[in-house]
């Protein structure tokens, strides 16, 4: 009979310390709880050791409580996953490793100087294994609150390492805390490595080194493991310091009983401005959210060809486990993958699937009207990962540990703003752009200090009274313009411009409260100087739109000849239905045609202004039945382009509808929308069914070369060209498909159950090439045999 969890005070584990529930619940514990805990529950730099005092209630209920429903305001998240049999056998476990046990110490405090023992912590390199505050190694546990021991049990530890560090208990016999050990690890190929091991299962082995770097190895590449039960901490400390340092350091360490990484200086190294810009040149990695600046999502890899693609089989799978389907890109940066979901982002081993670390956030509020519940990625500068919350938040990780260093409050979600989108680094610079159009909320592109969250500059995407476009907004409608700014951009660092996409104007389909001028910056992209959040040149593609027909899809930079010239080009499929080819340097429109079924636009003038067909728009009467829908002849999903063969391939969705308007009063954190009601009216004669798929356009005409159909279409599944040839396409109907990148012919595909809601990606380690993509709350990634 399943035994159902009660108040801490009344509630034992009914398995208690049986042998086989002990092992059951070591197996449990290895495969999700060693990531932050570390092997036999000894802590980490990510989640504290299980060996003695629990800091959140220590009797059998209370670790059944935070094991299932996690630990407000740390890494420990729910796992509501776990039946209650499974939940009981771990704390069988961590039972066996701390017991109800804990040692009485003799001295609860330290007399000596803390200012001085921050002194002595320098002055001996403890920071070269240990971090505080972001500061530091990681070869060792993060001390920024070592405080939680006594001053007794640190002192010890200190002069003889070899001691495992006894936390303060409960009353009773204490059990031993597991003890320190040092691995060697001999490669066949003759390298040697010293450190602390992170993480081990049956085929792959974890260790950091004395350098703190993370070393992920396959044990087929292991001639020897040499273990030892000693700590890699100096054992002649007591010979280096006085006594009176000695006393000083263990003030220091008591002190500490809170962590704050927000002033940790930017290390050297890691992930470079240099780095970000040759993106294209890395193709091991995939250092952006797109890929590259130019925001390509392009793969230079070339293992998998037309010839072998019918040969890929799934390498690993790893489980994020959520509220919302994933919709994550993740980064892969030198053999480790990150990826993202609402609340939580985790650092996983590219090659093998397993866990490195998971950092995991509760947001702070929750606007009742949510809609979107998302996140697509992260980026990465430095050895600091950044990444936006629902809550409007953006968070700056340390990547080796997943520690948060710093916090910056965007905007207020309860207005409706939110971050869903990755963010973007430019030079010294993190950009992120807000979501809220739904919500009337008014658009904006943020710039934030890299190294300490603070804010440089703000650019709104609708113009207040006195700037340029404000006066094709109605009144003060302005106010409630939307616009948002929320997919990545991209950037030319030769011309040190960002380009970004803006979103619908509000209410975003009654256009009576905003009148009939183009309502500026709305369903356009935006040239912005980084440096200083001003605007270069801005280009329109839907004026006064009235079909939710927002811009935010991908903007992708090409230097190619067209027509005869080699150019600095701009290409975009826009929701509208239009494939837009512009020169980046000054937003000059060159081509519009169309890439689906559109008759809502007869052509554009001179400047690039369409025409636009009397009737198209909402209405409260109700347009006539126009092409594409309000999802669009494309959405967020990623496009590609290939340089091989110079085509522009992307998922499509033709239909039509029609478009009826009414008045909506805006209030505030709630959607501002303006639908209505009209009678049903059907295509026009010739006018095409429905239809979705795959196509590759060639910019220089708008051709299309080929078409590959697919059974549902989707406004969330992506394509990536690669090197090889080889397109890999996300379909909403569960599958992960590669095609001929020249002629769309179907080479394989393989079937993930559930909806690959994001775009794949292309990544190498140790030589061999790997895709991967999130499908439902899965990441799988495949690699030839």
């Amino acid at each position: 009979m399943a035994v159902a969890a009660q108040q801490s005070d009344t509630t034992r584990n009914p398995l208690g310390a049986d042998a086989t529930a002990v092992a059951a619940g070591q197996r449990l514990y290895d495969q999700g709880c060693a990531g932050c805990h570390a092997g036999g529950g000894q802590g980490s730099d990510r989640a504290p050791a299980l060996t003695g005092r629990f800091a959140h209630g220590s009797e059998d209920g209370d670790l059944f409580h935070s094991i299932r429903e996690g630990v407000p305001g740390t890494a420990m998240t729910p796992h509501r996953e776990l039946n209650d049999q499974q939940t009981w056998q771990l704390v069988s476990y961590i039972r066996s490793l701390a017991g109800t046990a804990r040692a009485t110490p003799t001295s609860a405090t330290s007399s000596g100087d803390v200012t001085a023992g921050a002194a002595v912590f320098a002055r001996a390199q403890c920071s070269t294994c240990h971090e505080i505050d972001g500061v530091g190694g990681v070869v060792g546990p993060d001390l920024s609150t070592a405080g939680r021991y006594t001053a007794d049990a640190l002192r010890r530890k200190i002069l003889d390492p070899d001691e495992p560090l006894q936390a303060v208990a409960a009353p009773g016999p204490p059990r031993p805390a597991a003890r320190p050990q040092t691995v060697t690890v001999r490669l066949k190929d003759g390298t040697s490595i010293r450190g602390v091991r992170r993480a081990e299962d049956t085929f792959t082995l974890h260790i950091v080194d004395l350098d703190s770097r993370l070393h992920l190895l396959d044990k087929a590449a292991i001639a020897d493991v040499q273990v030892a039960n000693t700590s890699v901490m100096p054992h002649d400390f007591a010979s280096r310091v006085s006594a009176a340092d000695l006393t000083n350091l263990v003030a220091y360490l008591t002190s500490r009983h809170e962590r704050d990484g927000s002033h940790a200086p930017l290390r050297p190294g890691g992930v470079t401005t240099e780095r970000l810009a040759r993106a294209a040149d890395e193709a091991q990695n995939w250092l952006t959210y797109w890929g590259n600046y130019q925001a390509t999502h392009y793969s230079a890899l070339t293992q998998i060809t037309p010839v072998n693609a019918g040969t890929l089989r799934a390498a690993w799978t790893f489980a994020m486990p959520g509220d919302a389907v994933l919709q994550t890109t993740p980064l892969v940066v030198d053999g480790v993958m990150y990826a993202t979901q609402p609340g939580a982002v985790v650092a996983v081993d590219a090659r093998t699937g397993r866990l490195i670390w998971r950092s995991a956030r509760q947001r702070k509020v929750r606007n009742p009207y949510e809609i979107n519940p998302f996140n697509r990625g992260a980026a990465i500068a430095g050895d600091r990962l950044f990444v936006g919350t629902l809550d409007a938040a953006l968070v700056a990780l340390d990547a080796r540990t997943g520690n948060v260093l710093w916090e910056t409050q965007v905007a207020d979600s309860m207005l409706g703003y939110s971050l869903t989108s990755a963010p973007l680094v430019v030079k010294d610079k993190v950009l992120v752009g807000i979501t809220g159009g739904e919500f009337g909320a008014r658009g904006f592109l943020d710039a934030y200090d890299i190294a300490t969250g603070t804010r440089v500059w703000r650019w709104y995407s609708v113009p207040a009274p006195g700037e340029f476009g404000n006066d094709t907004w109605k009144g003060d409608s302005w106010t409630h313009g939307g616009s948002p700014m929320w997919l990545t951009g991209s950037y030319d660092p030769e011309l040190n411009t960002v380009y970004w996409a803006v979103g619908n104007p509000g209410p975003q389909i009654d256009r009576s409260a905003r009148g009939d001028g183009d309502n500026l910056f709305s369903d356009s992209v935006v040239a912005i100087d980084p440096d200083t959040g001003t605007r270069k040149w801005h280009y329109q593609f839907t004026p006064n739109d009235g079909h939710d027909w927002d811009s935010a899809q991908a903007l992708v930079l090409v230097d190619r000849v067209w027509h005869g010239q080699r150019r600095r080009l701009l290409l975009h499929a826009d929701r509208n239905g239009m494939f837009y080819v512009l020169d980046r340097t000054d937003g000059k429109f060159l081509a519009g045609t169309p890439f689906v079924y559109q008759n809502w636009n007869t052509g554009f003038d001179a400047v690039g202004r369409p025409r636009i067909v009397s009737g198209s728009n909402s209405s409260s009467e109700g347009s006539f039945y126009v092409y594409p829908t309000l999802g669009g002849g494309t959405n967020f999903q990623a496009p590609s382009y290939s340089p091989l063969t110079g085509l522009f391939y992307l998922a499509y969705s033709e239909n039509g509808q029609r478009y009826a308007s009414q008045a909506v009063a805006f209030e505030q954190g709630r959607q501002y929308i303006g639908r209505g009601q009209a009678p049903a009216v059907s295509p026009r004669a010739g006018e095409p069914p429905a239809s979705s798929g795959i196509k590759a356009i060639d910019p220089e005409t708008g051709e299309t070369k080929w078409d590959f159909k697919t059974s549902q279409g989707s406004l969330q599944n992506g394509v990536l060209a690669t090197a090889g040839n080889v397109l890999f396409a996300s379909i909403r109907d569960g599958n992960l498909a590669a095609l001929d990148a020249k002629t769309g012919a179907h080479l394989w595909h393989f079937q993930t159950g559930t909806n690959p809601a994001a775009s794949p990606i292309s990544y190498a380690v140790d030589g061999k090439q790997y895709v991967a993509i999130a499908a439902g709350n899965t990441i799988y990634s495949f690699a030839l045999p």
